[in-house]
């Protein structure tokens, strides 16, 4: 299958991370290139580009996107690592970083990864495939009450206790499998009037699949690491697709501005809070309309800015 990917907010990103044509620039959620192929349009030979991708093949897929550009790195890893990521390549600071959080179109549509409830396919949803912890291992082998508390909080599944007693109690007898036996699990778990709000499965794939990959409890120290990593008037651009992500960003965006009391017209803070710079976006930026209904992913994306700015002791 052809790695397509439509970027979501691709004109806000840009906007948002304000580039400069001779800078640094770090794609930490690469995949199909979409947002990165704008980025690299806007890049002098002298400018350079970090892409970082956990799956191979989004990276194999990416540098077949990006072929005409020769001043791109790629990097197979985790956008988690980005300090020890740009610590191997010698940069010490950059102009600009996007994550564009969440599993991608790409993924989904890949059937064989495990990632959709749709079909019947092995459960692995590994982004990055050399890893041990598959959906498989998750369904099988924790225990009920460990799968009731990650269906809850990360899927927000009000049937989570259910889900988890129901999916024990199958896997007593055999082993769980597929997409399609979970799928077939979740609903007999729900009460068929409470399954008109999408599909019951949703709510539990997704908490899976954040379990499996470990989207969430990193995710504050990313911000803060990925600001860290930032040149002054830097720009951070993050997407988000759920709440909880969005969650995160948020708070982890507001630890870093700090609490400066400092009156907004000074240039500089004198009142010696310790700030990081500023949150650009007062509220998240959403897709337009236009787009909502072109590209219905981007109909639940948050995309939130922070600026660096010198710290000054």
């Amino acid at each position: 299958m052809e790695f397509k990917h439509k970027p979501v907010m691709l004109k806000e990103c840009l906007d948002g991370l304000n580039i400069k044509s001779e800078g640094i620039y770090v794609d930490g959620t690469l995949g199909g290139a979409g947002h990165s192929k704008e980025i690299a349009k806007q890049l002098h030979q002298t400018g350079k580009l970090i892409g970082i991708d956990r799956d191979e093949e989004a990276l194999c897929a990416a540098k077949r996107n990006l072929a005409e550009y020769t001043n791109i790195i790629y990097i197979h890893g985790n956008h988690d690592e980005i300090k020890s990521i740009l610590k191997e390549q010698n940069i010490q600071q950059v102009d600009g970083i996007l994550l564009d959080l969440g599993v991608s179109s790409y993924q989904l549509d890949e059937r064989n990864r495990g990632f959709s409830y749709l079909g019947e396919n092995e459960l692995d949803m590994r982004m990055d495939k050399t890893q041990n912890l598959t959906a498989k291992q998750v369904i099988n082998e924790y225990p009920e009450e460990t799968l009731a508390n990650i269906i809850f909080r990360y899927g927000e599944e009000r049937f989570s206790r259910q889900i988890a007693k129901t999916i024990c109690l199958a896997r007593k007898n055999q082993e769980i499998r597929t997409t399609k036996e979970l799928v077939q699990i979740i609903e007999k778990s729900i009460p068929k009037a409470k399954q008109k709000d999408g599909h019951p499965a949703k709510r539990t794939f997704q908490a899976i699949r954040i379990e499996v990959n470990n989207e969430i409890e990193p995710l504050t120290k990313t911000i803060l690491d990925s600001i860290d990593c930032l040149a002054p008037e830097g720009r951070l651009c993050v997407i988000t697709f759920h709440s909880l992500e969005d969650r995160a960003v948020k708070q982890a965006m507001i630890e870093a501005k700090g609490n400066c009391t400092c009156p907004s017209d000074l240039p500089y803070c004198i009142c010696k809070a310790k700030s990081l710079g500023t949150i650009i976006t007062k509220k998240p930026i959403v897709a337009s309309q236009k787009e909502q209904e072109e590209n219905a992913r981007s109909k639940s994306a948050k995309l939130r800015i922070f600026e660096k700015k010198e710290i000054n002791e």
